[in-house]
């Protein structure tokens, strides 16, 4: 699972940028920077507020996190899907 990389997709493409989110998610941009590089890993209660602050779902930035391995047992195009699914409704609670 890698939770920096889908913390820093989400961010991107809300068009959000890295010391914003800190702000909004209580953090300092330097330890932001370092959860998106894999470099810390953040506790739960950390995840949650950044979820608020992006306002996405928990599970969703938690299924785009999944690594291709995690998902070895899932049909390629159902996991496809679903990941788009996300994407989707990720971009939904923008609106």
């Amino acid at each position: 699972m890698n939770i920096g990389n889908a913390i820093k997709m989400c961010r991107t493409r809300k068009n959000i940028k890295q010391i914003d989110l800190a702000k909004l998610a209580g953090l300092s941009e330097s330890y932001l920077s370092l959860i998106e590089q894999g470099k810390r890993d953040p506790n739960m209660s950390t995840v949650e507020k950044i979820t608020e602050a992006l306002n996405i779902p928990f599970s969703i930035l938690v299924f785009l996190a999944t690594e291709k391995d995690d998902l070895a047992n899932i049909n390629p195009s159902l996991a496809e899907k679903l990941s788009l699914t996300a994407l989707k409704l990720m971009e939904d609670s923008n609106s």
